[in-house]
């Protein structure tokens, strides 16, 4: 079975439900407590994002903010890193809305940044980019398409004033 990076907005109540409750929390990542629209898979593209988004994004901040839509923010429920369901006790993190938006806001500064990147002549991200992932045919346009992804999702949660979780599933 592959372990890929989950999202799923939520509203701040919700969020809060979670942090008070393991139950609660897995029943989020079981997909069992939002709508399907409200998820994302950004399969294996988070550590190749960060890495390759590192060196692309030349404003710390706007690397800052990939790097927390990527790896959120604060730990939701620390006791659900005993639960069964648990994926090498990975904690489960999250961004309230006000990080959301934030986050959100940046977001176009670094897909720029990232897509002129991994644009040739330079090549030495996408070059980076085929190392990190050997088993996909064309990993420049696979990075954009997950970024992109993730861009259009915490605007969307930004919009709705959302939280969102993260999790590796």
């Amino acid at each position: 079975m592959a372990v890929t990076q989950q999202f799923v907005r939520i509203s701040e109540q919700q969020l809060e439900l979670c942090r008070r409750s393991a139950d609660e929390l897995d029943r989020l990542c079981s997909f069992a407590t939002a709508s399907h629209s409200d998820h994302l898979d950004l399969d294996w593209a988070s550590g190749p994002l960060l890495r390759v988004g590192e060196p692309a994004c030349v404003d710390p901040d706007v690397f800052a903010a990939l790097r927390y839509a990527i790896t959120g923010e604060q730990e939701v429920n620390p006791t659900y890193r005993d639960h069964p369901s648990t994926v090498w006790e990975h904690p489960i993190t999250a961004l309230d809305p006000a990080a959301v938006a934030s986050v959100a806001s940046m977001l176009p500064s670094a897909t720029a940044a990232v897509s002129a990147a991994l644009t040739p002549p330079d090549g030495k991200a996408l070059a980076l980019a085929g190392e990190l992932l050997p088993m996909v045919e064309h990993p420049g346009e696979y990075l954009m398409r997950r970024l992109s992804a993730l861009r259009d999702f915490y605007a969307e949660a930004a919009r709705r004033r959302l939280a969102v979780v993260l999790w590796w599933d």
